[in-house]
């Protein structure tokens, strides 16, 4: 990890290894003679010759207890070296060495910079007995060292920071001489007493999460809601990140800041729900007994502690104020998402937040993000130093609380403190070196004058597991330190201002690059704003519209997440599955498809049949029938064209428009749903309709045809009658008439066939059309083959119950 070099003010090593080193400096006399000629001023380091096998041994301090020593303590110094060198290490030892008080902040910067570079430090060597002693260091294997020193030992001087340096000495067979071979440095802040004037610290303890909801639920009266897939699980399982935050932080002193659509999803678990797979199918999920421990175990943790709810979902407010105020509904939708913060957390916890403060990411502003920050009624931004610079020339760092105008106060988180644990610390030594650093910062503030001061820590947004871990514990060992006491967010916003401290708000071409690449784009609010507006052209029609508002309304809010931050694939993919969804809900409303219609006669009735698919009604519909010629096709007597549409859920309904035909042909009618406010609702249905009237000499010909059947009729009667007689007659009145023979030449008197006269000729054309006419007489009318159903009969112009239900 480091260049082989000795500590510039090394002390010499134990005096058993006297005769290698007085062997070794025999070995450098002609470099000594050298050194005698140079000008008193030359600086001596650059005389320390450099091992070729520099950076051999890295050094890894992994604890360091206690973090803040007192008088009396014995401080223990525990990790690892490892040998990456390709030669042995023989007669090595690792020592503690302690460098000159730091100063100044920067100067704290500086060592954490170069903190395993052995050229840079200086200081002493704690010998004798508080070294760990190795004979051989083999390449590739590491060892453990634990040191274990009075603090008295140390010979520390007066209250403030000092560097710990541990290092580890030794010699190669190329360079066999004991020189440093690799070297860690930490911090060891020092205050032996109370200190007069402490400093009030605020530590910010955030619950924040990715999107996990989707916008999709169940149709059943539960609404059973769909999660993305099952991550929110494992964060909240036991040893999970949030589970880890949970924990650690019900033991601080700490301001709970909150997102309530973590608090949502999580109370979502704890009753059924399912989870989103890979091919769009949904499997029950598994982990309510989890949601239910980790809320229990929150509620608790809360309890009489500050919590600050951010706006639903945590909206990115920097991307909002750069890209989604041109927008329409984007305020709307921050307003929204602060309106429903304070219900969640106080339905959830059982607590009532504070929702005053908004939170842009890493607490970077300019004068775009507060203006939109403060738009939905928070008065309180929370804000970084290292965003408002201070140009005031103060020699300490100021209090939190700067008012910035319009009533609104920024409450500046320090930066340093906030940064500190933003670095990969999955290695216990990053850990370590994290919260040696954070003290040091702390008491290096407080040391800067003794005005009483305000102070936030505001760290990332998401910690790890690990990160928590490191937090945690710095922060343990500060509020059991000397230096500091804790303070309420609230009250660090409420404190009185320095009077130097910068108040201005920098312009927005001050904001950083790196996260201007990272916000959410004008075409994301974009594709939001759509989306609201197809969810306010449904919710209209519905009777129960809160089963679609909210679980929408919320999928918006989640749209606009500053988790989405440097995912843009993701985001985008979030954002088409909710307005597909939407899509799919409201095209479960909607008209059923015609074929062409035959029209036959002057009026009659066009039927249009509207469905509903979902599970409630809805109503509030008007049905417009328009047609592309009204001169050939015209709608009832007043002409009104529309009538309004309820339909329950899972019916459907047929609506009938009375029609008057002026000319044959054919004409196409567009039948469109519209909402009340006159809005069109779904895709149109066109379909044409054919008007086959019928003219004066067509009715002519059937009332002549009419007439014929009508005259043969009578004229067979008529002859019935007369052979009838003629038989009577023929009989005479005792009827002894030849009865056989009539039987044989004619019918009887119920026959149908002619009269006795004559033979009947059946090729007459008149005998055989007075026949057909009376075994037809009273049948119905025969229809061309070619005829379609009639759908145009003069029927009742009100809508058909809604009775009948839809299969689907």
């Amino acid at each position: 990890m480091a260049e082989a070099a000795d500590f510039p003010g090394m002390t010499p090593s134990p005096a058993r290894r006297w005769l290698r080193r007085t062997g070794a400096l025999l070995a450098g006399a002609p470099l000594l003679a050298g050194l005698l000629q140079l000008p008193a001023h030359a600086d001596v380091r650059a005389s320390v010759p450099t091992a070729s096998n520099s950076g051999a041994v890295a050094v890894a301090v992994d604890s360091l207890s206690p973090a803040v020593p007192g008088d009396g303590d014995t401080v223990t110094v525990s990790g690892t070296v490892t040998n990456n060198g390709k030669q042995a290490v023989d007669d090595a030892h690792v020592g503690l060495w302690v460098g000159s008080v730091l100063t100044t902040r920067s100067a704290i910067d500086d060592a954490a910079k170069d903190a395993d570079d052995p050229d840079v430090g200086g200081g002493s060597e704690v010998g004798g007995k508080y070294v760990t002693e190795f004979d051989k260091l083999t390449p590739g294997v590491a060892e453990h060292f634990s040191i274990s020193v009075p603090v008295d030992e140390l010979d520390l001087g007066g209250e403030g920071v000092y560097p710990l340096g541990v290092a580890l000495s030794g010699e190669t067979s190329a360079e066999p001489w004991e020189h440093v071979l690799g070297v860690q440095r930490t911090f060891l802040p020092w205050q032996p007493e109370e200190a007069d004037t402490e400093t009030r610290t605020t530590v910010l303890w955030p619950l924040v999460s990715t999107v996990h909801m989707t916008a999709e639920t169940g149709s059943d009266a539960q609404q059973t809601p769909v999660f993305l897939n099952d991550d929110l699980a494992d964060e909240i399982a036991p040893g999970g990140r949030l589970d880890q935050l949970l924990a650690l932080g019900k033991d601080l002193d700490v301001t709970w800041v909150i997102d309530p659509g973590l608090l949502a999803s999580v109370d979502a678990m704890t009753g059924s729900y399912r989870i989103r797979g890979a091919d769009d199918t949904t499997t029950a999920g598994t982990h309510q007994a989890v949601a239910k421990q980790w809320l229990a175990e929150l509620q608790e943790a809360v309890q009489d502690k500050e919590v600050v709810a951010l706006p639903f979902a945590d909206p990115d407010l920097a991307s909002l104020a750069h890209n989604g105020t041109g927008v329409t509904s984007s305020l709307s939708q921050l307003k929204a998402a602060t309106d429903v913060a304070a219900t969640t957390v106080e339905t959830v916890l059982h607590v009532t937040p504070s929702t005053d403060f908004a939170w842009p990411v890493d607490g970077a502003v300019d004068r775009s993000i507060v203006k939109v920050a403060t738009s939905a009624g928070a008065d309180k931004v929370i804000a970084r130093n290292d965003s408002l610079n201070e140009t005031g020339g103060l020699t300490y760092t100021p209090s939190a609380a700067r008012p910035i105008g319009g009533g609104t106060t920024a409450v500046v988180a320090d930066a340093r403190l906030s940064k500190a644990f933003q670095g990969e610390l999955t290695k216990a030594s990053a850990s370590t070196l994290a919260v040696q650093q954070f003290l040091a910062q702390s008491l290096a503030l407080n040391l800067q004058t003794n005005k009483q001061r305000s102070i936030v820590v505001a760290p990332q947004r998401m910690p790890t597991a690990k990160q928590a871990q490191a937090m945690a514990e710095a922060v343990t060992a500060l509020q059991g330190g000397t230096w500091s006491q804790p303070q309420l967010l609230t009250e660090a916003a409420a404190a009185k201002p320095d009077a130097g401290a910068t108040t201005k708000v920098p312009s927005r071409s001050a904001y950083p690059s790196s996260l201007r690449k990272q916000e959410l784009t004008q075409s994301a609010f974009q594709d939001i704003g759509t989306t609201q507006d197809k969810l306010d052209s449904f919710k209209v029609i519905l009777t129960d519209e809160s089963r679609v508002v909210t679980p929408f309304g919320r999928a918006l809010n989640r749209e606009m997440s500053t988790s989405w931050r440097g995912r843009a694939v993701p985001a985008s993919t979030f954002r088409q599955d909710v307005r597909d969804y939407l899509d799919t809900l409201a095209s479960q409303v909607k008209l059923i498809d015609k074929s062409e219609t035959k029209l036959s006669g002057r009026s009659a009735t066009i039927p249009v049949t509207v469905q509903n698919n979902l599970v409630q009604g809805v109503d509030h519909l008007v049905l417009r029938l328009t047609s592309t010629n009204p001169t050939r096709l015209e709608f009832g007597d007043d002409g009104s064209v529309e009538q309004e549409i309820a339909v329950s859920g899972g019916h459907s309904t047929t609506v009938k428009f009375p029609t008057s035909a002026n000319v044959n042909g054919k004409t196409t009618l567009i039948a469109q749903l519209y909402t009340e406010d006159g809005r069109p609702y779904g895709t149109a249905v066109s379909f044409d309709v054919k008007v086959t009237e019928i003219t004066a000499t067509v009715m002519l010909v059937i009332g002549g045809g009419v007439l014929l059947l009508v005259l043969a009729g009578f004229r067979m009667y008529t002859q019935r009658k007369r052979a009838a007689a003629r038989r009577a007659e023929e009989n005479g009145p005792e009827g002894n008439g030849p009865e056989e023979t009539d039987e044989v030449d004619g019918p009887g008197p119920d026959t149908d066939g002619p009269d006795t006269d004559g033979p009947v000729n059946h090729q007459d054309p008149a005998e055989r059309l007075s026949g057909e006419s009376v075994l037809r007489a009273g049948a119905d009318d025969p229809e061309q083959p070619s005829d379609e159903t009639p759908d145009t009969a003069a029927e009742s112009p009100d809508p058909s119950g809604t009775g009948e239900r839809v299969d689907r």
